[in-house]
Protein backbone atom coordinates (compact mmCIF):
# COMPACT_ATOMS: atom_id res chain seq x y z
CA UNK A 1 0.00 0.00 0.00
CA UNK A 2 1.43 3.37 -1.05
CA UNK A 3 1.25 6.16 1.54
CA UNK A 4 2.34 9.78 1.08
CA UNK A 5 2.58 12.06 4.15
CA UNK A 6 1.99 15.82 4.30
CA UNK A 7 2.40 18.12 7.29
CA UNK A 8 -0.77 20.13 7.95
CA UNK A 9 -1.64 23.00 10.35
CA UNK A 10 -3.07 22.37 13.83
CA UNK A 11 -0.68 19.48 14.45
CA UNK A 12 -2.13 17.20 11.78
CA UNK A 13 -0.56 14.82 9.30
CA UNK A 14 -2.17 14.53 5.87
CA UNK A 15 -2.14 11.10 4.26
CA UNK A 16 -2.68 10.18 0.63
CA UNK A 17 -3.33 6.46 0.50
CA UNK A 18 -3.41 4.31 -2.61
CA UNK A 19 -5.28 1.07 -2.02
CA UNK A 20 -4.08 -1.70 -4.41
CA UNK A 21 -6.60 -3.49 -6.65
CA UNK A 22 -6.37 -6.77 -4.75
CA UNK A 23 -7.42 -5.05 -1.48
CA UNK A 24 -10.35 -3.37 -3.28
CA UNK A 25 -11.52 -6.69 -4.70
CA UNK A 26 -11.23 -8.50 -1.35
CA UNK A 27 -13.21 -5.77 0.40
CA UNK A 28 -15.93 -5.86 -2.25
CA UNK A 29 -16.23 -9.64 -2.14
CA UNK A 30 -16.34 -9.58 1.66
CA UNK A 31 -19.23 -7.08 1.61
CA UNK A 32 -21.10 -9.22 -0.97
CA UNK A 33 -20.73 -12.26 1.31
CA UNK A 34 -21.98 -10.36 4.34
CA UNK A 35 -25.05 -9.09 2.48
CA UNK A 36 -25.69 -12.62 1.15
CA UNK A 37 -25.65 -14.05 4.70
CA UNK A 38 -27.89 -11.35 6.17
CA UNK A 39 -30.19 -10.28 3.32
CA UNK A 40 -33.85 -11.27 3.70
CA UNK A 41 -35.20 -11.49 0.15
CA UNK A 42 -38.59 -13.16 -0.51
CA UNK A 43 -38.32 -16.44 -2.37
CA UNK A 44 -34.76 -17.15 -1.24
CA UNK A 45 -33.26 -18.63 1.88
CA UNK A 46 -30.61 -16.58 3.70
CA UNK A 47 -27.20 -17.29 2.25
CA UNK A 48 -28.68 -18.73 -0.96
CA UNK A 49 -29.50 -15.50 -2.84
CA UNK A 50 -27.90 -15.46 -6.32
CA UNK A 51 -25.26 -12.75 -6.74
CA UNK A 52 -27.05 -10.82 -9.52
CA UNK A 53 -30.37 -10.91 -7.65
CA UNK A 54 -28.64 -9.61 -4.51
CA UNK A 55 -26.96 -6.73 -6.36
CA UNK A 56 -30.23 -5.85 -8.07
CA UNK A 57 -32.27 -5.86 -4.83
CA UNK A 58 -29.67 -4.26 -2.54
CA UNK A 59 -28.35 -1.79 -5.10
CA UNK A 60 -24.81 -1.53 -6.44
CA UNK A 61 -24.28 1.92 -4.87
CA UNK A 62 -25.13 0.62 -1.41
CA UNK A 63 -22.74 -2.29 -1.80
CA UNK A 64 -19.98 -0.04 -3.12
CA UNK A 65 -20.54 2.40 -0.22
CA UNK A 66 -20.12 -0.41 2.32
CA UNK A 67 -16.98 -1.63 0.56
CA UNK A 68 -15.46 1.89 0.41
CA UNK A 69 -16.26 2.51 4.07
CA UNK A 70 -14.51 -0.72 5.06
CA UNK A 71 -11.55 0.01 2.78
CA UNK A 72 -11.04 3.52 4.14
CA UNK A 73 -11.21 2.42 7.77
CA UNK A 74 -8.94 -0.60 7.42
CA UNK A 75 -6.39 1.01 5.12
CA UNK A 76 -6.09 4.06 7.40
CA UNK A 77 -5.32 1.87 10.40
CA UNK A 78 -2.77 -0.05 8.35
CA UNK A 79 -1.22 3.17 6.97
CA UNK A 80 -0.78 4.66 10.47
CA UNK A 81 0.88 1.46 11.59
CA UNK A 82 2.99 1.14 8.43
CA UNK A 83 4.28 4.73 8.67
CA UNK A 84 4.75 4.53 12.45
CA UNK A 85 2.57 7.61 13.06
CA UNK A 86 1.71 8.50 16.66
CA UNK A 87 -1.96 9.28 15.96
CA UNK A 88 -3.96 10.85 18.80
CA UNK A 89 -7.50 10.18 17.70
CA UNK A 90 -9.83 9.25 14.91
CA UNK A 91 -9.04 10.18 11.31
CA UNK A 92 -10.76 12.86 9.26
CA UNK A 93 -11.58 11.94 5.66
CA UNK A 94 -10.51 14.78 3.33
CA UNK A 95 -11.76 13.19 0.10
CA UNK A 96 -15.44 13.31 -0.81
CA UNK A 97 -17.07 10.05 0.18
CA UNK A 98 -19.57 10.32 -2.69
CA UNK A 99 -16.71 10.78 -5.17
CA UNK A 100 -14.96 7.71 -3.79
CA UNK A 101 -18.12 5.64 -4.29
CA UNK A 102 -18.52 6.78 -7.88
CA UNK A 103 -14.81 6.08 -8.60
CA UNK A 104 -14.72 2.69 -6.92
CA UNK A 105 -14.27 -0.42 -9.02
CA UNK A 106 -13.63 -3.77 -7.32
CA UNK A 107 -10.62 -4.65 -9.47
CA UNK A 108 -8.97 -1.22 -9.56
CA UNK A 109 -6.83 0.85 -7.17
CA UNK A 110 -8.56 3.43 -4.96
CA UNK A 111 -6.80 6.63 -3.87
CA UNK A 112 -8.12 8.88 -1.10
CA UNK A 113 -6.88 11.57 1.30
CA UNK A 114 -7.30 11.78 5.08
CA UNK A 115 -5.70 13.42 8.10
CA UNK A 116 -4.89 12.42 11.66
CA UNK A 117 -4.05 14.45 14.76
CA UNK A 118 -0.54 13.94 16.15
CA UNK A 119 1.25 15.24 19.27
CA UNK A 120 2.15 18.91 18.73
CA UNK A 121 5.66 20.19 18.28
CA UNK A 122 6.66 22.41 21.21
CA UNK A 123 8.71 25.59 20.88
CA UNK A 124 10.00 26.73 24.27
CA UNK A 125 11.92 29.98 23.90
CA UNK A 126 12.86 30.41 27.57
CA UNK A 127 12.45 28.47 30.78
CA UNK A 128 15.62 29.06 32.83
CA UNK A 129 16.14 32.31 34.69
CA UNK A 130 12.46 33.27 34.79
CA UNK A 131 11.66 36.30 36.95
CA UNK A 132 8.32 36.19 38.74
CA UNK A 133 6.50 37.44 41.82
CA UNK A 134 4.62 35.20 44.24
CA UNK A 135 2.63 35.93 47.37
CA UNK A 136 4.27 34.82 50.61
CA UNK A 137 1.79 33.29 53.04
CA UNK A 138 2.59 33.74 56.70
CA UNK A 139 0.82 31.98 59.59
CA UNK A 140 -1.94 33.97 61.27
CA UNK A 141 -0.70 34.54 64.84
CA UNK A 142 -4.30 34.52 66.14
CA UNK A 143 -5.29 31.31 64.40
CA UNK A 144 -4.23 29.00 67.23
CA UNK A 145 -6.35 30.90 69.75
CA UNK A 146 -9.31 30.88 67.36
CA UNK A 147 -9.07 27.10 67.02
CA UNK A 148 -8.79 26.58 70.75
CA UNK A 149 -11.80 28.83 71.32
CA UNK A 150 -13.71 26.85 68.70
CA UNK A 151 -12.97 23.69 70.66
CA UNK A 152 -14.16 25.41 73.80
CA UNK A 153 -17.43 26.21 72.05
CA UNK A 154 -17.82 22.59 70.96
CA UNK A 155 -17.15 21.16 74.41
CA UNK A 156 -19.12 23.81 76.28
CA UNK A 157 -21.62 22.77 78.94
CA UNK A 158 -25.19 23.90 78.31
CA UNK A 159 -26.63 25.44 81.46
CA UNK A 160 -30.40 26.11 81.62
CA UNK A 161 -31.42 29.76 82.04
CA UNK A 162 -34.81 30.84 83.39
CA UNK A 163 -34.61 34.34 84.83
CA UNK A 164 -33.71 36.40 81.76
CA UNK A 165 -34.79 36.76 78.14
CA UNK A 166 -32.98 35.18 75.20
CA UNK A 167 -29.85 36.83 73.88
CA UNK A 168 -27.31 36.17 71.15
CA UNK A 169 -25.07 33.12 71.70
CA UNK A 170 -27.79 31.37 73.72
CA UNK A 171 -29.12 27.95 72.71
CA UNK A 172 -32.91 27.95 72.35
CA UNK A 173 -35.38 25.06 72.14
CA UNK A 174 -38.41 26.18 70.14
CA UNK A 175 -41.57 25.04 68.39
CA UNK A 176 -42.29 26.95 65.20
CA UNK A 177 -44.58 26.96 62.20
CA UNK A 178 -44.18 29.19 59.16
CA UNK A 179 -46.66 30.43 56.57
CA UNK A 180 -46.62 32.85 53.61
CA UNK A 181 -49.45 35.39 54.07
CA UNK A 182 -51.71 35.92 51.06
CA UNK A 183 -52.35 39.32 49.49
CA UNK A 184 -56.01 38.32 49.41
CA UNK A 185 -57.44 38.74 52.95
CA UNK A 186 -60.06 36.07 52.23
CA UNK A 187 -57.44 33.46 51.29
CA UNK A 188 -55.68 31.24 53.82
CA UNK A 189 -51.89 31.69 54.26
CA UNK A 190 -49.75 29.16 52.39
CA UNK A 191 -47.88 26.74 54.68
CA UNK A 192 -44.14 26.67 54.06
CA UNK A 193 -43.03 23.17 52.99
CA UNK A 194 -40.85 21.82 55.79
CA UNK A 195 -41.28 25.07 57.74
CA UNK A 196 -42.53 23.46 60.93
CA UNK A 197 -40.76 21.74 63.84
CA UNK A 198 -41.15 20.88 67.50
CA UNK A 199 -38.43 20.88 70.17
CA UNK A 200 -35.99 22.29 67.65
CA UNK A 201 -32.72 23.35 69.24
CA UNK A 202 -30.65 26.08 67.64
CA UNK A 203 -27.92 28.49 68.57
CA UNK A 204 -28.86 32.16 68.35
CA UNK A 205 -26.31 33.37 65.86
CA UNK A 206 -26.55 35.52 62.75
CA UNK A 207 -27.00 33.51 59.56
CA UNK A 208 -28.49 30.44 61.19
CA UNK A 209 -31.89 31.00 59.59
CA UNK A 210 -33.35 33.41 57.08
CA UNK A 211 -32.97 37.11 58.00
CA UNK A 212 -35.22 38.19 60.85
CA UNK A 213 -35.85 34.78 62.42
CA UNK A 214 -33.04 34.82 64.99
CA UNK A 215 -33.51 38.53 65.76
CA UNK A 216 -37.16 37.81 66.50
CA UNK A 217 -36.30 35.17 69.11
CA UNK A 218 -33.82 37.45 70.90
CA UNK A 219 -35.68 39.08 73.81
CA UNK A 220 -38.25 36.28 74.22
CA UNK A 221 -38.65 34.56 77.58
CA UNK A 222 -39.16 30.82 78.16
CA UNK A 223 -42.82 29.93 77.71
CA UNK A 224 -43.53 32.93 75.48
CA UNK A 225 -45.17 32.59 72.05
CA UNK A 226 -44.58 35.21 69.38
CA UNK A 227 -45.17 35.84 65.69
CA UNK A 228 -41.93 36.68 63.86
CA UNK A 229 -41.68 38.26 60.42
CA UNK A 230 -38.78 36.99 58.32
CA UNK A 231 -38.10 37.42 54.61
CA UNK A 232 -36.69 34.77 52.32
CA UNK A 233 -33.80 36.00 50.14
CA UNK A 234 -34.44 36.56 46.43
CA UNK A 235 -31.80 33.92 45.67
CA UNK A 236 -33.47 31.29 47.87
CA UNK A 237 -33.43 27.80 46.19
CA UNK A 238 -37.21 27.28 46.54
CA UNK A 239 -38.81 29.52 43.93
CA UNK A 240 -42.27 29.47 45.53
CA UNK A 241 -40.95 31.24 48.67
CA UNK A 242 -37.92 33.13 47.31
CA UNK A 243 -38.14 36.85 48.09
CA UNK A 244 -41.38 36.50 50.06
CA UNK A 245 -42.14 37.65 53.59
CA UNK A 246 -43.02 34.81 55.96
CA UNK A 247 -44.73 34.73 59.34
CA UNK A 248 -43.44 32.24 61.91
CA UNK A 249 -45.34 31.41 65.07
CA UNK A 250 -42.57 30.62 67.56
CA UNK A 251 -42.81 29.26 71.11
CA UNK A 252 -39.65 29.47 73.21
CA UNK A 253 -39.72 26.33 75.38
CA UNK A 254 -36.21 26.28 76.88
CA UNK A 255 -33.22 28.58 77.04
CA UNK A 256 -29.63 27.58 77.71
CA UNK A 257 -26.28 29.32 77.76
CA UNK A 258 -22.82 27.96 77.16
CA UNK A 259 -20.30 27.55 79.93
CA UNK A 260 -16.85 27.21 78.36
CA UNK A 261 -14.25 24.86 79.85
CA UNK A 262 -10.96 26.21 81.11
CA UNK A 263 -7.95 26.16 78.77
CA UNK A 264 -5.75 23.77 80.72
CA UNK A 265 -4.07 20.38 80.40
CA UNK A 266 -7.35 18.54 81.12
CA UNK A 267 -8.94 20.40 78.20
CA UNK A 268 -6.05 19.44 75.91
CA UNK A 269 -6.42 15.77 76.86
CA UNK A 270 -10.15 15.86 76.16
CA UNK A 271 -9.96 17.43 72.69
CA UNK A 272 -6.72 15.85 71.45
CA UNK A 273 -4.20 13.10 72.07
CA UNK A 274 -1.76 15.48 73.74
CA UNK A 275 -1.19 15.50 77.47
CA UNK A 276 -0.62 19.22 77.94
CA UNK A 277 -2.03 22.44 76.54
CA UNK A 278 1.50 23.53 75.60
CA UNK A 279 1.94 20.45 73.41
CA UNK A 280 -1.39 21.09 71.70
CA UNK A 281 -0.47 24.72 71.02
CA UNK A 282 2.90 23.67 69.63
CA UNK A 283 1.25 21.10 67.35
CA UNK A 284 -1.18 23.70 65.99
CA UNK A 285 1.55 26.27 65.47
CA UNK A 286 3.71 23.72 63.65
CA UNK A 287 0.87 22.64 61.41
CA UNK A 288 -0.21 26.17 60.49
CA UNK A 289 3.39 27.10 59.75
CA UNK A 290 3.65 24.08 57.43
CA UNK A 291 0.38 25.01 55.72
CA UNK A 292 1.65 28.55 55.13
CA UNK A 293 4.89 27.16 53.71
CA UNK A 294 2.99 24.83 51.40
CA UNK A 295 0.74 27.64 50.17
CA UNK A 296 3.75 29.84 49.49
CA UNK A 297 5.31 27.02 47.52
CA UNK A 298 2.06 26.55 45.57
CA UNK A 299 2.04 30.28 44.78
CA UNK A 300 5.61 30.04 43.51
CA UNK A 301 4.73 27.13 41.25
CA UNK A 302 1.62 28.89 39.95
CA UNK A 303 3.62 32.04 39.16
CA UNK A 304 6.26 30.06 37.26
CA UNK A 305 3.68 28.06 35.30
CA UNK A 306 1.87 31.28 34.40
CA UNK A 307 5.10 32.88 33.19
CA UNK A 308 6.01 29.72 31.31
CA UNK A 309 2.91 30.17 29.14
CA UNK A 310 4.47 33.35 27.75
CA UNK A 311 7.38 31.36 26.33
CA UNK A 312 5.72 28.25 24.88
CA UNK A 313 4.24 27.89 21.42
CA UNK A 314 2.41 24.85 20.11
CA UNK A 315 -0.38 24.13 17.68
CA UNK A 316 -2.81 22.19 19.82
CA UNK A 317 -4.90 19.63 17.89
CA UNK A 318 -8.62 19.59 18.51
CA UNK A 319 -8.41 16.02 19.80
CA UNK A 320 -6.36 17.13 22.83
CA UNK A 321 -8.54 20.18 23.45
CA UNK A 322 -11.72 18.12 23.33
CA UNK A 323 -10.27 15.57 25.75
CA UNK A 324 -9.18 18.26 28.22
CA UNK A 325 -12.49 20.15 28.04
CA UNK A 326 -14.40 16.91 28.59
CA UNK A 327 -12.20 16.07 31.55
CA UNK A 328 -12.78 19.51 33.10
CA UNK A 329 -16.56 19.20 32.71
CA UNK A 330 -16.50 15.70 34.19
CA UNK A 331 -14.57 17.01 37.18
CA UNK A 332 -17.11 19.80 37.67
CA UNK A 333 -20.01 17.36 37.36
CA UNK A 334 -18.46 15.02 39.94
CA UNK A 335 -17.96 17.88 42.41
CA UNK A 336 -21.54 19.05 41.99
CA UNK A 337 -22.85 15.50 42.29
CA UNK A 338 -20.91 15.06 45.53
CA UNK A 339 -22.75 18.15 46.81
CA UNK A 340 -26.06 16.47 46.11
CA UNK A 341 -26.91 18.28 42.88
CA UNK A 342 -28.69 16.34 40.14
CA UNK A 343 -26.29 17.04 37.26
CA UNK A 344 -28.52 15.23 34.78
CA UNK A 345 -31.13 17.94 35.17
CA UNK A 346 -28.61 20.77 35.46
CA UNK A 347 -26.44 19.89 32.48
CA UNK A 348 -28.68 20.59 29.50
CA UNK A 349 -27.26 20.34 25.99
CA UNK A 350 -27.30 24.13 25.73
CA UNK A 351 -25.45 24.55 29.02
CA UNK A 352 -22.88 21.88 28.13
CA UNK A 353 -22.16 23.63 24.83
CA UNK A 354 -21.74 26.94 26.64
CA UNK A 355 -19.48 25.47 29.32
CA UNK A 356 -17.34 23.75 26.69
CA UNK A 357 -16.81 27.05 24.90
CA UNK A 358 -15.97 28.83 28.15
CA UNK A 359 -13.54 26.07 29.14
CA UNK A 360 -11.51 26.10 25.92
CA UNK A 361 -9.00 28.85 26.91
CA UNK A 362 -8.20 27.19 30.24
CA UNK A 363 -7.99 23.76 28.59
CA UNK A 364 -5.50 25.09 26.02
CA UNK A 365 -3.40 26.69 28.77
CA UNK A 366 -3.35 23.47 30.78
CA UNK A 367 -2.22 21.50 27.74
CA UNK A 368 0.49 24.05 26.97
CA UNK A 369 1.78 23.90 30.55
CA UNK A 370 1.99 20.12 30.36
CA UNK A 371 3.78 20.27 27.00
CA UNK A 372 6.22 22.86 28.36
CA UNK A 373 7.00 20.74 31.43
CA UNK A 374 7.53 17.69 29.24
CA UNK A 375 9.89 19.65 26.99
CA UNK A 376 11.89 20.84 30.01
CA UNK A 377 12.16 17.30 31.34
CA UNK A 378 13.45 16.16 27.95
CA UNK A 379 16.00 18.97 27.60
CA UNK A 380 17.30 18.69 31.15
CA UNK A 381 17.11 14.88 31.31
CA UNK A 382 14.80 14.96 34.33
CA UNK A 383 13.54 11.46 35.07
CA UNK A 384 11.91 9.49 37.84
CA UNK A 385 13.65 6.50 39.33
CA UNK A 386 11.42 3.37 39.16
CA UNK A 387 12.43 2.59 42.73
CA UNK A 388 11.00 5.96 43.84
CA UNK A 389 7.73 5.16 42.10
CA UNK A 390 7.49 1.74 43.75
CA UNK A 391 8.28 3.15 47.18
CA UNK A 392 5.77 5.98 46.87
CA UNK A 393 3.06 3.67 45.52
CA UNK A 394 3.55 1.28 48.41
CA UNK A 395 3.47 4.18 50.87
CA UNK A 396 0.11 5.30 49.50
CA UNK A 397 -1.29 1.78 49.66
CA UNK A 398 -0.11 1.40 53.27
CA UNK A 399 -1.64 4.72 54.32
CA UNK A 400 -4.97 3.84 52.72
CA UNK A 401 -4.89 0.46 54.46
CA UNK A 402 -4.12 2.14 57.82
CA UNK A 403 -7.18 4.33 57.38
CA UNK A 404 -9.34 1.33 56.58
CA UNK A 405 -10.06 2.58 53.08
CA UNK A 406 -11.41 -0.25 50.97
CA UNK A 407 -10.36 0.50 47.38
CA UNK A 408 -9.88 -1.66 44.33
CA UNK A 409 -6.84 0.10 42.92
CA UNK A 410 -5.32 -0.78 39.58
CA UNK A 411 -1.55 -1.15 40.26
CA UNK A 412 -0.62 0.01 36.76
CA UNK A 413 -2.86 3.05 37.07
CA UNK A 414 -1.39 3.85 40.47
CA UNK A 415 2.16 3.58 39.12
CA UNK A 416 1.25 5.91 36.25
CA UNK A 417 -0.29 8.55 38.53
CA UNK A 418 2.59 8.42 41.01
CA UNK A 419 5.12 8.69 38.19
CA UNK A 420 3.31 11.74 36.86
CA UNK A 421 3.27 13.41 40.30
CA UNK A 422 6.90 12.67 41.08
CA UNK A 423 8.07 13.83 37.66
CA UNK A 424 6.18 17.10 37.93
CA UNK A 425 7.57 17.66 41.42
CA UNK A 426 11.11 17.21 40.12
CA UNK A 427 10.52 19.54 37.18
CA UNK A 428 9.05 22.23 39.47
CA UNK A 429 11.98 21.86 41.87
CA UNK A 430 14.34 22.47 38.92
CA UNK A 431 12.36 25.51 37.75
CA UNK A 432 12.22 27.08 41.22
CA UNK A 433 15.95 26.51 41.66
CA UNK A 434 16.69 28.15 38.30
CA UNK A 435 14.26 31.07 38.60
CA UNK A 436 14.28 34.39 40.45
CA UNK A 437 11.18 34.58 42.63
CA UNK A 438 10.33 37.77 44.48
CA UNK A 439 8.08 37.08 47.47
CA UNK A 440 5.49 39.80 48.08
CA UNK A 441 2.98 40.18 50.95
CA UNK A 442 -0.19 38.11 50.83
CA UNK A 443 -2.97 39.81 48.89
CA UNK A 444 -0.67 42.02 46.82
CA UNK A 445 -1.05 40.19 43.52
CA UNK A 446 -4.63 39.09 44.17
CA UNK A 447 -5.72 42.68 44.73
CA UNK A 448 -3.91 43.83 41.59
CA UNK A 449 -5.66 41.16 39.50
CA UNK A 450 -9.06 42.13 40.88
CA UNK A 451 -8.45 45.78 40.02
CA UNK A 452 -7.62 44.82 36.43
CA UNK A 453 -10.92 42.95 36.02
CA UNK A 454 -13.38 45.16 34.13
CA UNK A 455 -17.16 45.09 34.16
CA UNK A 456 -17.16 44.11 30.50
CA UNK A 457 -15.23 40.94 31.27
CA UNK A 458 -17.58 40.07 34.12
CA UNK A 459 -20.64 40.52 31.91
CA UNK A 460 -19.08 38.48 29.11
CA UNK A 461 -18.35 35.52 31.36
CA UNK A 462 -21.51 35.64 33.47
CA UNK A 463 -24.31 33.20 32.59
CA UNK A 464 -27.46 34.62 31.11
CA UNK A 465 -30.45 34.95 33.50
CA UNK A 466 -32.39 32.23 31.67
CA UNK A 467 -29.49 29.81 31.88
CA UNK A 468 -28.53 28.11 35.15
CA UNK A 469 -25.00 28.63 36.35
CA UNK A 470 -22.99 26.20 38.42
CA UNK A 471 -22.69 28.68 41.26
CA UNK A 472 -26.39 29.46 41.31
CA UNK A 473 -27.14 25.76 41.46
CA UNK A 474 -25.13 25.07 44.58
CA UNK A 475 -27.29 24.36 47.62
CA UNK A 476 -27.62 26.98 50.31
CA UNK A 477 -25.99 26.32 53.69
CA UNK A 478 -28.01 23.75 55.58
CA UNK A 479 -28.88 25.79 58.63
CA UNK A 480 -29.58 28.96 56.65
CA UNK A 481 -32.00 27.00 54.45
CA UNK A 482 -33.66 25.02 57.20
CA UNK A 483 -37.14 26.31 56.47
CA UNK A 484 -37.06 24.97 52.91
CA UNK A 485 -36.83 21.32 53.87
CA UNK A 486 -38.32 19.02 56.45
CA UNK A 487 -36.65 20.39 59.56
CA UNK A 488 -35.47 17.61 61.85
CA UNK A 489 -36.04 18.24 65.53
CA UNK A 490 -32.40 17.53 66.28
CA UNK A 491 -30.27 19.36 68.77
CA UNK A 492 -27.21 21.42 68.08
CA UNK A 493 -25.55 20.65 71.38
CA UNK A 494 -22.76 18.87 69.51
CA UNK A 495 -21.25 20.72 66.57
CA UNK A 496 -21.71 19.55 63.00
CA UNK A 497 -18.69 17.88 61.40
CA UNK A 498 -18.49 20.79 58.96
CA UNK A 499 -17.97 23.20 61.82
CA UNK A 500 -14.97 21.39 63.24
CA UNK A 501 -11.96 23.56 63.87
CA UNK A 502 -8.84 23.11 61.87
CA UNK A 503 -6.82 21.30 64.47
CA UNK A 504 -5.05 18.15 63.26
CA UNK A 505 -5.37 14.68 64.66
CA UNK A 506 -2.12 15.02 66.60
CA UNK A 507 -0.75 11.50 66.40
CA UNK A 508 -2.38 10.30 63.20
CA UNK A 509 -0.14 9.70 60.22
CA UNK A 510 -0.90 12.15 57.44
CA UNK A 511 -2.01 10.62 54.15
CA UNK A 512 -0.99 11.88 50.77
CA UNK A 513 -4.38 12.15 49.06
CA UNK A 514 -3.64 13.50 45.60
CA UNK A 515 -2.55 10.29 43.89
CA UNK A 516 -5.26 8.20 45.51
CA UNK A 517 -7.87 10.71 44.40
CA UNK A 518 -6.65 10.63 40.82
CA UNK A 519 -7.08 6.88 40.73
CA UNK A 520 -10.83 7.36 40.38
CA UNK A 521 -10.66 9.81 37.49
CA UNK A 522 -8.32 10.27 34.51
CA UNK A 523 -5.72 12.93 35.22
CA UNK A 524 -6.04 16.29 33.53
CA UNK A 525 -3.43 17.40 31.05
CA UNK A 526 -1.94 19.47 33.86
CA UNK A 527 -2.60 19.07 37.56
CA UNK A 528 -1.58 21.88 39.87
CA UNK A 529 0.34 20.54 42.87
CA UNK A 530 -2.07 19.85 45.68
CA UNK A 531 -1.71 21.66 48.96
CA UNK A 532 -1.10 19.69 52.11
CA UNK A 533 -4.22 17.82 53.20
CA UNK A 534 -6.12 19.27 56.14
CA UNK A 535 -6.95 16.63 58.71
CA UNK A 536 -9.37 18.05 61.19
CA UNK A 537 -9.36 16.60 64.64
CA UNK A 538 -12.36 14.52 65.68
CA UNK A 539 -15.14 16.65 67.13
CA UNK A 540 -14.76 16.66 70.91
CA UNK A 541 -17.51 14.98 72.86
CA UNK A 542 -20.11 17.36 74.25
CA UNK A 543 -20.24 17.56 78.01
CA UNK A 544 -23.51 16.77 79.68
CA UNK A 545 -24.83 19.33 82.10
CA UNK A 546 -25.21 18.26 85.71
CA UNK A 547 -25.74 21.77 87.02
CA UNK A 548 -28.92 23.34 88.26
CA UNK A 549 -30.52 26.17 86.30
CA UNK A 550 -28.51 29.32 86.62
CA UNK A 551 -30.47 32.16 88.17
CA UNK A 552 -29.85 35.56 86.67
CA UNK A 553 -31.06 38.62 88.57
CA UNK A 554 -33.85 40.41 86.76
CA UNK A 555 -32.92 43.83 85.47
Amino acid sequence: MKVTQEKLPASQIGLEIEVPPEMSKKAYERVIQEFTRSANIPGFRKGKVPRQVLIQRIGSLRIKAAAVEELVENSLKEAVKQENINALGNFQLRSSFDDLISQFEPDQALTFSASVDVPPEVTLSEYSGLKVQAEEIKPDPERVEKVLHSYQEQTATLVPVEARPAQMKDVAVVDFKGVIPSDDPDQEPMPIPGGEAQDFQLELEEGRFIPGFIDGIVGMSPGETKEIQAQFPETYPQEDVAGKMATFTVTLKELKEKELPELDDDFAQEVSEFQTLAELRESLESRFAKEAEDKTRANQEEAILKELLNHVEAEIPETLIDREVTHMLNQTAMQLQNQGIDVRQLFTQELIARLKEQSRPEAINRIKRTLALGEIAKRESIEVDPEEVSAKSQELLNELADQGVDRNIDPDRLQSVVTEDLLKEKIMNWLIEHSTIELVPEGTLTQAEEEETTEDVEEATAPTPAEPSLQESEPAPVEAATATVDIPAETVTEPEAEAQPEAPAPKRKRTTKSAATKMEDPPAADVTPAEAGNEDAPAPKARKSTKKPKQTPAE
